[in-house]
């Protein structure tokens, strides 16, 4: 399910996208997309799609003064970005559940570990193609540096799209630290392509060095930095569900008091959905999409088709 969200952060009214599986919510992750890019980037649209696929409900926003938000991106800086972050968590716990799992993508995974120590209700966080310093996005101004520094601004082509750069917000990313790493206290997993060429690799050894253990770090191989191949997505996502298991335990699903031979089903969203229970198994009947259902388990006609082939193999062996 996908849900629109709008929630206020300094001030401002910040656009959002909640989206959740069709089973049990494993835990809420809240996603920081890339410098300018944007929540409906396609690394976070792809990512969050792979990961509701395995259990994860997932937050993701545009920051102030980008896409659908609200404000002036030339008044923004990375402090105000995980400001932004912090409501965004703090908008969740309150209309949902705190989120157990940040993921940052470029600049989003330097903010998220700027932050994630002011959210104890986090257990792990994730950076994806992140800088040791917030001050490593300067090198994209550089041509317009002296323009910045004498007059206070200057307006500078990012990809296709021109931002206002002011003198503040240089100030902000060289006042910024990284002692914060030291001090994670929090699972790491840290996810670099050694062939990035926005954010070197040496900048994932730094995290990785800097970070105290529980610490991973797995190489993305032939990725780009904005992860433009949907098949390094849905690595990405299925390497942060393997990982974040071990951190964030699946939550059981409550099962009811079967005697043998007899089987429960039961209605999942008033729709084709069951849940199906035996005395010790549990899983889920569906329909196909094109027949209105979520295709999240066998038909009732496969289910047959199954008995009877299970019997057969069974009684002949």
């Amino acid at each position: 399910m996908r849900t629109k969200i709008e929630f206020s952060s300094q001030g401002q009214s910040l656009a959002g996208l909640l989206e959740t599986p069709d089973t049990k919510i494993r835990a809420y992750v809240l996603f920081a997309h890339c410098f300018t890019c944007g929540k409906d980037v396609a690394a976070a649209s792809r990512i969050s799609r792979f990961l509701v696929q395995h259990g994860f409900a997932v937050f993701r926003f545009d920051f102030t003064g980008l896409g659908n938000s609200d404000g002036d991106f030339a008044n923004t800086n990375f402090s105000s970005n995980t400001e932004d972050l912090l409501s965004a968590a703090k908008f969740l716990e309150q209309h949902y559940q705190a989120p157990q799992l940040l993921i940052g993508h470029s600049l989003g995974g330097a903010a998220v570990l700027a932050m994630a120590a002011q959210l104890p209700e986090v257990k792990a966080v994730v950076t994806i193609g992140a800088p040791f310093e917030a001050s490593h996005v300067i090198h994209n101004f550089d041509a317009h540096l002296d323009t910045i520094e004498q007059t206070g601004l200057a307006k500078v082509s990012l990809g296709p799209r021109e931002f206002t750069i002011k003198k503040q917000f240089l100030d902000d990313l060289r006042n910024q630290t990284t002692e914060h790493i030291k001090h994670l206290n929090k699972a790491l997993l840290v996810l670099h392509s050694p062939i990035d060429l926005t954010v070197d690799i040496a900048d994932a050894e730094q995290i990785y060095k800097a970070a105290k253990h529980p610490k991973s770090f797995v190489s993305l191989d032939t990725a780009d930095h904005l992860l433009s191949k949907s098949v390094d997505s849905e690595y990405v996502a299925q390497t942060i569900s393997g990982w974040a298991s071990r951190y964030i335990p699946v939550p059981e699903t409550s099962r009811p008091s079967l005697t043998k031979g007899h089987v429960l089903v039961a209605e999942i969203d008033h729709k084709f959905q069951q849940d199906i229970f035996s005395d010790h198994h549990h899983w889920n009947a569906d329909e196909p999409v094109q027949l209105g259902g979520k295709n999240s388990g066998p038909d009732p006609y496969e289910h047959l088709l199954a008995a009877l082939g299970a019997c057969t193999a069974m009684t002949i062996r």
